[in-house]
């Protein structure tokens, strides 16, 4: 039982993992003895936070922009080239769009589903070889999704491009469950509510206390409670669970 939580050896790769949600699983990996690879579009930014993560474990910094398949396919052959096996792919790269309804822009489109959406499926495929050679049936290669509260219920911002994204990426998690697990890899999804991030801050700064306030539990998330969520999905307490999108919002999604 003292096992049940663990992530000590395996090989992980965060993406969007420099900053906010992927930093607290990145973090939370790190600490719990897993060897984790971080990718962010800022390769100095990447750099600095995996030099800071590796003083307490081990973390490599490979940056990447994976607005392309073209990128997803390069970054996973990096991976490739200094691992032969890959544990877990967390999809966290991620980008938001506000914007009034009449003045929505295509490009916010093209710009937010192309990262949201279409490259966590590009990655997930061209990690598959990696991913199936850390695969077994007591053990499955793991696959884990950033959605989101707001691909459960409409949010009350005008972000139509991430709101849809989002609810996307649920779908897709499903449907990639279902493919996957003949192959021993499970997808799941982590839908958080608020947490302190970059993409949130100028709404925390605003309206930080009403936010608080809408959770049954009265607050906004913190890092633990993101990196407990992944690390039920990565360790054999969740080796079982497969397509699920786990709501982490302090019940907002779900009781309001």
């Amino acid at each position: 039982m003292s096992d049940l939580f663990a992530v000590s050896g395996k090989v992980a790769l965060v993406t969007g993992g420099s900053r906010g949600i992927g930093l607290m699983i990145a973090r939370g990996f790190v600490e719990g003895g897993a060897r984790v690879y971080i990718s962010s579009r800022k390769a100095e930014v990447c750099d600095e936070v995996a030099a800071e993560l590796s003083k307490v474990g081990e973390c490599i910094s490979v940056p990447a922009d994976l607005a392309t398949e073209a990128a997803c396919i390069a970054l996973a052959e990096e991976i490739g080239a200094r691992e032969s096996a890959l544990h877990v792919l967390v999809n966290n790269a991620g980008a938001n769009w506000g914007a009034p309804l009449a003045d929505y822009p295509a490009d916010a489109w093209d710009k937010v589903l192309d990262l949201n959406l279409k490259s966590p499926f590009f990655l997930t495929r061209a990690c598959l070889s990696l991913l199936d050679a850390a695969a077994s049936a007591d053990d499955p290669a793991r696959v884990i999704n950033s959605g989101s509260v707001d691909g459960i219920q409409v949010p009350l911002t005008e972000t139509y491009a991430y709101s849809t994204s989002k609810a996307a990426i649920h779908h897709l998690t499903r449907h990639l469950a279902r493919n996957l697990g003949r192959r021993n890899i499970t997808v799941n999804a982590i839908a958080p509510g608020p947490f302190e991030s970059k993409m949130m801050a100028e709404m925390l700064r605003n309206f930080g206390d009403s936010i608080a306030a809408s959770s049954p539990l009265n607050r906004i998330g913190r890092p633990d409670d993101m990196a407990g969520a992944a690390i039920f999905l990565a360790s054999r307490a969740g080796a079982y669970v497969t397509g699920a999108v786990i709501p982490v919002d302090g019940g907002i999604s779900t009781t309001k």
